[in-house]
């Protein structure tokens, strides 16, 4: 009994700590790109992050039956694309988007934009 407890409070933290965390705003991606020393190489590391959480999702989605959103087909998608497909998305939608929405809604509209599925 006392070997699951290390291991049942260790999920029960996981949980609560992926309850409380949010995902970072527009406004806060370019505080953080300004305001830390590296903070550009930070914002670059989320932008990654965001890209590959997308794809995961959607793969996992698509395992279970739901119809894809971003079908790449043999082009290259790689990470280092993320910083360039999210800026070209704001700037050809820059009245579509507001500082308090997610870094996530941007770049999920760029890759649906670039790697639409048809």
């Amino acid at each position: 009994m006392f070997r699951r407890f290390p291991l049942a409070l260790t999920l029960a933290f996981g949980l609560l700590m992926a309850q409380s965390v949010s995902a970072m705003s527009l406004r806060e991606l370019r505080t953080l790109e300004k305001n830390e020393k590296q903070g550009d190489v930070y914002a670059l590391y989320y932008l990654v992050g965001v890209l590959e959480g997308s794809l995961e999702a959607q793969a996992k989605a698509v395992r279970q039956g739901a119809k894809p959103s971003i079908c790449p087909l043999g082009r290259r998608l790689e990470p280092r694309m993320a910083r360039e497909l999210f800026d070209t998305e704001l700037k050809r939608h820059a009245d579509l988007y507001e500082a308090d929405m997610p870094v996530q809604l941007v770049l999920l509209n760029a890759l649906g934009t670039v790697y639409p599925c048809n």
